[in-house]
């Protein structure tokens, strides 16, 4: 393992409550190679800004896309040729990639086997360096050095070359790149001597599949530090000397200098994806006048503050760097698509223009995001922890796409729909939002958009997932039925996830019903609340297993408990039987306490042989067919349940466990092996579940809770979302001294297992004292309370 400190290590001064103290700069512990084998293609993008639109990364493998339009594509560590840098990475977005070279023009990035097939470069990991904000690498073909940074929505790029008579700069336009699938159109020309524009229309297969009157469309503004002495376009089909524009598919420039020798010629991209005039506009606001170094130092900057609101204190460098490696990615995982002047990209190509914003202190973008599925159990915690304003920018993204279309869209790219998983967990995200305080929306129209969310199904848009929930309303739970001849299909009448459908459209109700409580709407509640009890319709009482049933009633024949894709998405009845979060002391009466506590633990004890997931497999689905998978949403609360069944020492066991085996700081075991890290949701989990905090509801609560764990390091001092501190001490903590042996709560015994959020939220100091037995007479008087 190794640790980056090419950053600045020097101590900050900072303020906390009027005095000033030093605190280490913690940008140092982030290292973005973690995990990139088998990542997917925003999860390497180290040259960005947190949740920018610009993030800059280099790509091994990016135009080769990938069949199913999710699987691992764009930078991988066993993989040792760079074929260019892009600058668009977002789920089901990518595009615009640069490569300097010098010798004999190429217009094709060529074969990654290849040797001289295209103007890809070998290059030695040694001479690379990435850090949060910054990328350096030199392309040992070409002899040249290659550097990214980025502001919110301003790609740079600085190359140093060698003395040649023959360098290049490959502007590769119109070709796809990573999740962007078939590039239907593009164009690129030069507009005078040191600048272009241009724009790439893609139909990525989400988009093909969930909202097919879709495009992606994104438009740049560039400028060159120096002007060149020709340009040569070129398409997929032909190459042009001193031509200085291209259109349609694999259009793209070739700008063509005599080098000195470590001349440096500089390149920075407005980025929009609305237009090439806003394209212009963001690059006159954040980049005019500003040079490479200058927007290095400070994106960089800008991350130290970022990542700097939760500052951990402790000896093991491992700890500290999966903790920072964790934030950093949860920091990166979503992007801005709203442009300075509040334009964002609509659905059909069409441009929006987002409400004035009414709250200063939470301004809301709108953002590009893949699904939430899970994400309640981790990024959602996390945002309404230290950093609001993204939660508050998800929710208002989401009721712009309501308002806009009609429905919430799980997974958005540009307003299209790409909700892979088919079903949709945004309004329960919402209702959680609503419940942990965050309100920057018009909360009678989000009320409403919730409520569709459960419980509407006419015209609904096959994007917006759940097209089950009429079946679902009508039954009290999801009728299965079988896919034979076809792939995983849902409509009105049921799902072939069955299973797992009615376990979630059950929590979600659940979320739905205590925003109706909430808010007065009492009719809605009482119906809400009763769907939310559809997961005792599949709970059979003979095997004590969530076991889907047919639309008669009788529950479905050769069933299989460790058999994946029947009846349950991405998992087995094994996992999901534990999927009650929102009645968790429901589901231990009904499976038994004891039975619960013995069959929960031994789940983990064999588990831990298997990392919690999928062994040592590089494959994202390697843990589907197990008793427990952690590198994949639907499992990732389980651990936390026995707060919830009198045994709050086994929570905080397995928790560190967890966080110790799962978890790694190598390039190959990151997040799992190879394992799905969506947007830095396993991310989160690790610093939410390091800091000893949790909520296995996710805030569906009309008055959320906060379960305590077991917390990893010395001390941690939080800088909470309004601006309070929050400091997490602990006495005697050690690898071995996982068990919690008392707690205080400024100042107060705590002898509880948890407590009500808005306590915590407060601020102060929670402490802890541990030792490596468990007390098993703490935090058991009170459980945590469960249906409220």
């Amino acid at each position: 393992m190794k640790v980056k400190l090419s950053l600045s290590a020097a101590l900050l001064a900072v303020t906390i409550a009027g005095c000033s103290v030093k605190r280490e700069s913690v940008s140092k512990y982030v290292d973005p190679n973690i995990g990139t084998a088998h990542s997917r293609w925003f999860f390497y993008t180290p040259a960005a800004v947190p949740y920018g639109m610009a993030k800059l990364a280099p790509s091994t493998n990016g135009h080769y896309g990938n069949p199913s339009g999710w699987e691992a594509v764009g930078y991988d560590t066993r993989q040792n040729s760079i074929e260019g840098f892009v600058h668009f990475h977002e789920w089901q977005v990518g595009g615009v990639s640069y490569m300097p070279t010098t010798g004999t023009i190429k217009t094709k990035p060529g074969d990654l086997e290849g040797t001289n097939t295209g103007y890809r470069s070998k290059f030695d990991r040694k001479n690379q360096v990435a850090e949060p904000g910054y990328y350096k690498v030199l392309l040992d073909d070409y002899n040249i050095t290659a550097e990214l940074t980025a502001t919110k929505r301003v790609g740079f790029q600085r190359y140093t070359f060698p003395s040649n008579e023959q360098s290049h700069i490959v502007l590769d336009i119109g070709n796809k790149q990573g999740e962007s699938d078939i590039v239907t159109d593009a164009g690129i020309k030069m507009v005078d001597d040191t600048h272009f524009e241009g724009y790439v229309i893609t139909y990525p297969k989400y988009v093909k599949i969930y909202d097919p009157a879709g495009k992606v469309a994104m438009y740049f503004y560039g400028e060159l530090n120096k002007k060149p002495q020709s340009t040569t376009s070129f398409t997929a089909d032909n190459t042009a000397e001193n031509k200085n524009y291209a259109a349609g598919k694999g259009a793209g420039l070739v700008l063509n200098y005599k080098t000195a020798d470590k001349e440096t010629i500089e390149v920075k991209t407005g980025l929009s994806y609305t237009s090439t005039a806003n394209a212009k506009a963001n690059f006159m606001a954040e980049a005019n006048g500003l040079s490479f170094e200058q927007a290095r130092q400070q994106a960089q900057k800008i991350w130290e503050q970022q990542l700097g609101k939760i500052a951990v204190e402790g000896t093991d460098i491992k700890d500290k760097t999966k903790f920072y490696t964790g934030l950093f990615h949860a920091l990166l995982g979503r992007g801005i698509a709203s442009d300075v002047n509040g334009n964002y990209p609509k659905h059909g190509g069409q441009i929006g223009q987002l409400p004035a914003q009414t709250d200063k202190n939470l301004k809301a973008e709108f953002i590009n995001t893949d699904a939430i599925w899970g994400g309640f159990w981790n990024i959602t915690q996390l945002w309404s922890l230290s950093y609001p304003e993204w939660y508050g920018s998800f929710v208002n993204t989401q009721l712009q796409l309501y308002k806009d279309r009609g429905w919430f869209g799980d997974g958005i790219a540009n307003s299209e729909y790409v909700s892979g998983v088919g079903t949709n967990f945004v309004g329960l995200a919402v209702a959680g939002a609503y419940h942990a305080g965050i309100r920057n929306y018009d909360v009678n129209l989000a009320y409403e958009a919730v409520k569709a969310n459960e419980l509407s199904y006419k015209n609904r848009l096959i994007g917006s997932g759940k097209l089950d929930t009429k079946a679902f309303v009508d039954y009290g739970y999801v009728p299965f039925f079988d896919q034979t001849g076809r792939d995983f299909v849902t409509d009105s009448t049921g799902s072939n996830f069955a299973g797992s459908h009615t376990l979630e459209y059950s929590y979600s109700a659940f979320a739905a019903g205590q925003m109706a409580k909430a808010m007065g709407k009492m009719e809605d509640y009482q119906q809400l609340i009763k769907l939310s009890n559809g997961w005792r319709q599949i709970f059979n009482p003979q095997n004590k297993l969530m076991h889907p049933k047919r639309a008669n009633g009788g529950f479905i024949e050769k069933f299989d408990p460790y058999q994946p894709w029947r009846g349950f998405q991405e998992g087995n009845a094994v996992q999901y039987t534990f999927y009650v979060p929102q009645n968790p002391a429901g589901l231990v009466d009904a499976i038994g306490k004891d039975n619960f506590n013995k069959r929960l633990d031994s789940i983990f004890t064999v588990s831990e042989k298997l990392g919690f997931g999928g062994g040592k497999t590089i494959d994202a689905f390697a843990g589907i067919n197990s008793i427990y998978n952690h590198g994949n949403q639907p499992n990732l609360h389980i651990s936390w349940l026995f707060n919830f069944s009198g045994k709050p020492w086994l929570t905080q066991k397995w928790t560190r466990l967890i966080g110790k085996d799962f978890y790694g700081t190598e390039p190959i075991h990151g997040y799992g092996y190879g394992q799905d890290e969506d947007q830095g949701q396993l991310g989160s989990w690790y610093v939410i579940n390091a800091l000893g905090l949790f909520d296995v509801k996710g805030f569906t609560d009309q008055r959320p809770i906060i379960e305590l764990g077991s917390p990893l390091f010395d001390k941690a001092t939080i800088t909470l979302g309004d601006g309070k501190m929050l400091i997490i001490e602990t006495k005697n903590n050690s690898k071995d001294n996982v068990y919690i042996q008392s707690a205080e709560f400024n100042g107060m015994p705590l002898n509880n297992c948890w407590l009500y959020r808005d306590e915590l939220m407060k601020g102060g100091k929670l402490s802890f004292v541990m030792g490596s037995q468990p007390n098993i007479n703490w935090g058991i008087k009170t459980p945590p309370p469960s249906a409220q």
